[in-house]
């Protein structure tokens, strides 16, 4: 018997159409964004685009969180703040 696998999972962390980088997804983002704003859209688009969103807004937090994690592990387990200086 095959091992069940989780491919709502990988889904989510790798949509088919995954941007190509963090910018990349969050100008679909703002544009998806801008087309929901004008409301103008039918209603199969609208919800199209609102779970497109949702994808990009994963993909964006998922690439921050690590972003985060990397930097945690640079700064030897905690998170210094940014000085302006």
């Amino acid at each position: 018997m095959p091992t069940p696998s989780t491919p709502r999972a990988s889904r989510a962390a790798t949509p088919s159409n995954a941007p190509s980088s963090y910018e990349a997804a969050l100008e679909e983002l703002e544009q998806l964004v801008a087309q929901l704003d004008a409301g103008q859209l039918p209603l199969d688009q609208l919800l199209t685009r609102y779970q497109r969103g949702a994808e990009l807004l994963a993909f964006c937090r998922t690439r921050l969180e690590d972003v985060e994690n990397q930097i945690k592990v640079l700064e030897g387990g905690t998170l210094k703040p940014w000085d302006a200086a």
